[in-house]
């Protein structure tokens, strides 16, 4: 059977754990870094990094600075300053956008985003998502191959992402690579072509807004469903946002929801190829449940949260203590730069009960895929939409599928995914 995640040994996770450095990462970390995530929770779980900043592993350490913002904050200007260069392209975008910053930015740019995005909304959206869907099945099944993340995956969210905004369809060609590139750029380490590629590819989207956003001024959208056209309009205490705001969090909006949705799906299909008993048991489970909607739902439910811990889409997060501060035992001072090691607590045997199992009916699942706090993510319910749809309508239509190579890891630390697996559907 293809294997997509080699196995680590022990001696050589602990080796890559006592001299672990996010900038100087080994192929075998990529592949898979959870038994280095386990002897770091076991040995040093709030670790002092190469570079200073500090790396928690355990799920309550990570939880703690999560529920407090008044401690620790998500703005990165000083992180991003010396990364990027104050005022370049990406130092302008990362520190404008909504994940990156603390009120009132944030709480202004979240409650336009929260208004469009209603239970009422993203009900509205499931017809077409499911249409969207069953499309790029169709297509696959006509070729009777394909790659799970260039012909399904990674098309999905780019769909519902430039509906949401209303991106014209024959305009989202360049969609994808400037998310890739620009998301890319938040790795701890970039090489100078990188950057340099990251940097114009911003410029070339803030450009594309520009004539988007002025076509939708001319011609406004409905901005109880129009994500675009509720940030022109909305205000929150009376402020808007102003040009650069609007850019970059428009930006934003396409990158988180493209990256992490893409990975959540094309991870839940490659696991599932590589647990056979698990995903037997959901395949009968749907089938069970073939005449309940309702039960479908909740057993897709449970599914999409176990794939959402098991192999988070996302793997690192950030904050900055703004003082003096302790956090699982060990004194920080105040401006110490904190990487939340979301894959490692994700798979705390101290939350979770045989951790490093694939377990799609788990309850309770507190993962911390989206985050926790004031700085959880904003777009969860229709992730969580699309992973359901996505994968439930998949299995149903091709419960016989299987890789016909090993799928290409996508080489991240932050996001965890795949650049392509091919499959056999026929």
């Amino acid at each position: 059977m293809i294997c997509p995640t080699p196995d680590l040994p022990l001696e050589q996770a602990q080796a890559i754990a006592q001299t672990l450095d996010l900038r100087a990462l080994p192929r075998a970390f990529y592949d898979n870094p959870y038994p280095v995530y386990d002897a770091l929770r076991r040995d040093t779980p709030v670790r002092r990094m190469p570079d200073g900043s500090w790396l928690l592993t355990r799920y309550d350490d990570v939880v703690a600075v999560y529920r407090n913002a008044q401690v620790f904050s998500a703005d990165k200007k000083v992180e991003f300053g010396a990364k990027y260069g104050v005022g370049s392209p990406l130092f302008t975008h990362h520190t404008t956008s909504l994940v990156f910053n603390d009120p009132p930015l944030h709480t202004r740019v979240r409650q336009l985003i929260m208004g469009a995005l209603t239970r009422r909304a993203i009900a509205d959206m499931t017809p077409g998502l499911t249409q969207w869907v069953d499309h790029l099945l169709d297509r696959l099944e006509a070729r009777g191959q394909g790659d799970l993340i260039e012909d399904f995956a990674s098309a999905i969210p780019i769909e519902i992402i430039g509906n949401l905004l209303g991106v014209p369809t024959d305009e989202r060609g360049p969609l994808r690579q400037w998310s890739l590139s620009i998301l890319g750029a938040l790795e701890p380490t970039l090489s100078p072509e990188q950057q340099a590629r990251a940097n114009q590819d911003v410029l070339d989207f803030v450009d594309y807004l520009k004539g988007l956003v002025a076509r939708r001024r001319q011609h406004p959208g409905d901005p109880e469903r129009d994500v675009l056209t509720r940030l022109i309009q909305g205000e929150v205490q009376g402020e808007r946002l102003s040009e650069m705001e609007l850019y970059q969090n428009c930006i934003f909006l396409l990158n988180a929801g493209h990256e992490t949705t893409t990975n959540l799906i094309g991870n839940a299909l490659v696991c599932l190829h590589e647990w056979p008993e698990e995903r037997q048991a959901l395949m009968q489970g749907l089938q069970d449940t073939a005449q309940d909607a309702a039960a479908q739902e909740q057993l897709l439910a449970l599914a999409v949260d176990e794939f959402l811990r098991f192999e988070s889409s996302n793997q690192l997060g950030n904050r900055r203590a703004l003082q003096d501060c302790e956090v699982g035992g060990v004194a920080l001072p105040a401006g110490a730069l904190v990487t939340l090691c979301i894959g490692a607590a994700n798979r705390d045997p101290a939350q979770f009960a045989q951790a490093d199992r694939l377990n799609l009916r788990r309850e309770p699942n507190r993962h911390l895929a989206f985050g926790l706090g004031i700085h959880q993510c904003a777009g969860l319910s229709l992730a969580r939409l699309e992973g359901r749809i996505a994968i439930g309508r998949f299995l149903q239509r091709f419960p016989n599928y299987a890789l016909s190579a090993s799928p290409v890891r996508g080489g991240r630390a932050r996001f965890r995914g795949f650049l392509s697996a091919p499959v056999w559907v026929g």
